[in-house]
């Protein structure tokens, strides 16, 4: 999947007059590459389209127009799209509660190390998590992760074949196993895929 550029984005003018109509589209587009596991986690796969969103809206809420500026949000952001041969994620950890959040953030430490995906009954495969930098300590975890699922070829040919995905996590104070993800969303996610 191709990296942004500067000549994708829309010039600050452009994206005021443009924001209602896109945002629509990236929203309906989303819908599809929205995994929930269980009550409090949910794993957001980017691509192309929903950087290009993450993009505009960076530059327009720190209205950012000078090209160093937007090269910055460029390289901060294209890391986050898939190469071609695996999926990236954005893992939210979501308790509307702010004291319960506080309190499960220090019992979750490590769970972005313990998000799986399985095509079939091939081995599950675990996701890289936080690239970028640490995002946990000792004390707590982050409430957001950025992951990364490499996909081998037979998983790849598999999926494009009809094959059935899992995705799961296996925390030991947070475990879900998700098997009946909705086809419209493993459709989405294989058009990640070259």
């Amino acid at each position: 999947m191709k990296k942004l550029t500067r000549s994708d984005l829309y010039t600050l003018e452009d994206y005021a007059n443009k924001r209602n109509d896109f945002r629509k589209q990236v929203m309906e587009h989303k819908k599809h590459r929205h995994i929930r596991l269980g009550e409090h986690l949910g794993l957001y796969f980017e691509d192309h389209l929903t950087i290009h969103y993450q993009v505009q809206e960076m530059l327009r809420a720190e209205r950012i127009f000078d090209s160093t500026g937007i090269e910055d949000e460029l390289d901060a952001y294209n890391p986050l799209i898939p190469d071609g041969n695996n999926w990236k994620a954005t893992m939210m950890i979501e308790y509307p509660d702010l004291e319960e959040r506080k309190k499960a953030l220090t019992q979750l430490i490590g769970i972005e190390d313990k998000i799986w995906i399985r095509v079939d009954n091939l081995e599950p495969i675990y996701a890289i998590a936080d690239e970028d930098l640490e995002r946990d300590n000792a004390d707590k975890t982050s409430a957001v992760h950025f992951l990364r699922f490499e996909l081998n070829d037979n998983m790849i040919k598999n999926l494009k074949g009809g094959s059935k995905l899992s995705i799961g996590v296996d925390h030991e104070v947070y475990s879900e196993q998700i098997d009946s993800i909705p086809q419209q969303t493993i459709s989405s996610l294989i058009n990640d895929l070259d």
